[in-house]
């Protein structure tokens, strides 16, 4: 019999280990089909709340914020492409040239979790795709319309969200929440609001955490 767990993800679409992260827990979850069922909603998170309307050089950016020189930051570039190869995630990190703000595209996200999970995660997964494939600007109100329609929304009412400023104070709060609980690296998962993984972990690591805390759930229960 499955055991349903209530996945938190937190994270940003700006993120790469974010995308990592995300499809090691889908791998896994496809593994465990059968004995283990997510309940899985994404909620936000900003890396660079503060960020300009224009953006900022990725390169300047990953100097400035995280030190070390441009060649060790390409050098992490390439750990990250390999693992996202690794769990079928295709970046092309090259084509990110530029960071930027992401508060619109989690207006979006939480708007598509009214509309359920698989809204919701087809959206987070065409933003990741979007910006860390594909090069596109995420804070780009044209780009997150299409990305929103491409993924099943309503373009009209994408469109509408983004003109005002429907869901900003909800998903602050949501990003408020996290903050006071001591969430300040992504991903953050949480699983049944009590157990904490952290980064972009391996595939395997996911399936034995995931296992674990089903059979605790299931023997609690019976």
């Amino acid at each position: 019999m499955s055991v349903t767990l209530k996945i938190d993800f937190v994270s940003d679409i700006a993120c790469p280990w974010c995308a990592v992260g995300l499809n090691a827990l889908q791998l896994a979850l496809r593994q465990l089909d059968g004995e283990v069922q997510a309940d899985l909603h994404f909620q936000p998170f900003e890396l660079n709340p503060d960020m300009a309307p224009e953006g900022q050089d990725t390169m300047e950016h990953l100097v400035e914020k995280y030190g070390g020189t441009r060649e060790q930051m390409q050098a992490n570039q390439q750990v990250i492409a390999q693992r996202g190869a690794e769990v079928g995630f295709p970046f092309n990190l090259e084509r990110r040239t530029r960071v930027y703000n992401t508060f619109d595209a989690h207006r979006l996200l939480h708007w598509a979790h009214e509309k359920g999970q698989p809204q919701q995660l087809a959206l987070k997964q065409a933003l990741l795709k979007a910006y860390l494939s594909d090069g596109l600007d995420p804070s780009n109100h044209e780009v997150l319309v299409a990305v929103a329609k491409a993924s099943g929304l309503d373009e009209a009412r994408a469109r509408e969200i983004l003109a005002g400023d429907d869901y900003a104070q909800a998903v602050r709060a949501q990003e408020q929440f996290y903050l006071e609980r001591g969430i300040h690296s992504v991903p953050s998962v949480i699983i049944n609001q009590r157990h904490l993984i952290q980064g972009g972990q391996p595939v395997e690591m996911f399936v034995q955490a995931l296992r674990q805390l089903a059979a605790d759930q299931d023997q609690a229960t019976s």
